[in-house]
């Protein structure tokens, strides 16, 4: 089979994994949104809400760890590109069932963040289990997603009820 009629981009015509080459593209303005959710129980609600976690400040610890997770995908992700990431925010909410995660991220590159954006809530959401797994082993994480992503070929896309 050829590599032009190829029907999985990180796969070359012998099936072979490889990096897609974005050489020739040009650098254009681009964005993704993504969310988790960390599932906690309602003695560890109280506990962030009173900020009385041992472990210390875990609201502040997640969102450092998302924007240094959208920083470090190419090291996670094998066939990630390095690109640009030249803003990254990672909000955290308390809610009453746990702990809300959303990050966007940017970029002027030659191709999207979305993965940047999911890992940031990966890693952020995982920060918030380290910070309370010693009080109780059975938080989750739950349903992350990507919401929006804007730029590139491919334009706009948004998260449907239907999706």
């Amino acid at each position: 089979m050829s590599e032009n009629r190829q029907p999985f981009t990180h796969l070359d015509g012998d099936g072979r994994a490889r990096m897609v080459d974005v050489t020739e593209k040009t650098p254009t303005v681009r964005s993704a949104t993504a969310r988790g959710k960390v599932l906690c129980t309602p003695e560890i609600v109280a506990a962030l809400r009173d900020r009385t976690v041992p472990k210390g400040d875990v609201l502040a610890v997640a969102r450092i760890a998302g924007i240094q997770g959208a920083k470090r995908t190419p090291e996670l992700l094998p066939l990630a590109h390095v690109i640009g990431v030249h803003g990254a925010v990672l909000d955290a909410e308390i809610e009453d069932d746990g702990v809300e995660l959303r990050a966007t991220v940017r970029t002027a590159d030659r191709t999207g963040v979305e993965m940047e954006a999911l890992t940031a809530v990966s890693i952020a959401a995982l920060a918030v289990v380290d910070m309370v797994k010693g009080l109780d082993k059975s938080v989750a994480v739950e349903r992350i997603e990507l919401l929006e992503k804007t730029g590139g070929k491919s334009g706009t896309w948004r998260r449907t009820a239907h999706d």
